[in-house]
């Protein structure tokens, strides 16, 4: 019982790497973010400039086009870790505008969505892509564990 309370209570991984906790993680928040809203955006084009809100007031087939690099090719870069803080960045851009700017009046059973996918990727762009990543692969900045 003493065992499980200290791995519980430990601050270290409990059974793999940290940098493998990290590639899963973008591999799981990332695929979820194609799924969920990239691909219906990319599927129904048209749908999605006529009905895709514009903040900025650049018109809707130039905002549609930044929502899908955000919910399609940002996420692509990231789960190969490739440019993952800039990808992380793009992806920020469009959910903290959804979050501050198109859905400021909504309740949080509607703010929550872009908050939580702003949290995760704001995370990434902290973190960074880890050890198994392209970014390394390039750059060499860490030893794979």
């Amino acid at each position: 019982m003493k065992t499980i309370i200290h791995k519980l209570l430990s601050t270290r991984p409990l059974l793999v790497s940290d940098n493998m906790v990290l590639l899963i993680y973008r591999l799981l928040v990332s695929l979820a973010m194609i799924n969920t809203h990239g691909m219906k955006k990319i599927l129904d084009f048209q749908g999605t400039i006529e009905h895709i809100p514009d903040p900025l007031g650049l018109g809707g087939e130039i905002s549609a086009t930044m929502a899908i690099l955000a919910n399609i090719v940002a996420p692509v870069f990231i789960i190969l870790g490739l440019g993952a803080r800039f990808a992380a960045l793009l992806i920020l851009s469009v959910t903290l505008m959804g979050f501050f700017v198109v859905h400021a009046n909504d309740p949080w059973a509607v703010r929550d969505i872009p908050l939580m996918y702003s949290l995760a990727y704001l995370l990434i762009f902290f973190l960074g892509a880890g050890a198994y990543s392209l970014d390394n692969r390039f750059f060499n900045h860490f030893k794979s564990d």
